[in-house]
């Protein structure tokens, strides 16, 4: 597997008693990029001198979902980013099954974990495992990022909420496509 293609952005306000769960879910090997929206230099300290491959940024201020991940995503020099929320944990093989979706739809602007709320009886929608949709909740997106450049990322008017949906929007207006796979598993304790 390519760990120097993916880069981790988790967005975080506050999250001290999730976020250790969520990191240690993600293989040690990938990179870690965290955007906490505060000053909390005892967070950013505790967090990279426990994990030496996360990277934290402070923010200074609450960005919001949306300009955080965006900060988040400017740090990126991989192919791919997973933007995944601090209570989110990712489950066993969850990588490596990106990587497999990758494979499968080379086309891809974003894949997500068919674990959505509304989706959560997917076996109504199709028998195949990847399948395309219109859009999908952003508590767990892989991005092939060349697939941004015409579009941008996040649209920082919104604070918070809606910003996936209109994200999915603006691509499916590309007539850039977005998927979900059964076969990818992650927790998310919101959910």
């Amino acid at each position: 597997m390519d760990f120097d293609k993916i880069t981790v952005v988790i967005n975080t306000f506050h999250s001290e008693d999730k976020i250790n769960e969520c990191i240690d879910s993600i293989p040690s090997q990938l990179a870690v990029v965290v955007i906490e929206n505060s000053n909390n230099n005892s967070f950013k300290n505790k967090l990279e001198n426990k994990y030496s491959n996360v990277r934290c940024y402070l923010a200074g201020d609450n960005l919001g979902y949306g300009k955080g991940n965006n900060l988040g995503l400017s740090k990126v020099k991989t192919k791919f980013a997973l933007i995944l929320n601090p209570d989110a944990k990712l489950e066993k093989d969850a990588i490596k099954q990106f990587f497999n979706s990758a494979d499968e739809a080379k086309d891809f602007s974003i894949i997500g974990p068919a674990i959505q709320d509304e989706f959560n009886d997917t076996n109504n929608f199709t028998d195949k495992d990847l399948y395309q949709v219109d859009y999908l909740k952003g508590f767990a997106m892989f991005l092939n990022l060349e697939e941004f450049r015409d579009i941008g990322y996040f649209d920082e008017n919104f604070f918070i909420y809606l910003e996936e949906t209109d994200l999915c929007k603006r691509i499916k207006y590309q007539n850039k496509k977005i998927y979900l796979d059964k076969r990818i598993k992650i927790i998310n304790l919101l959910f």
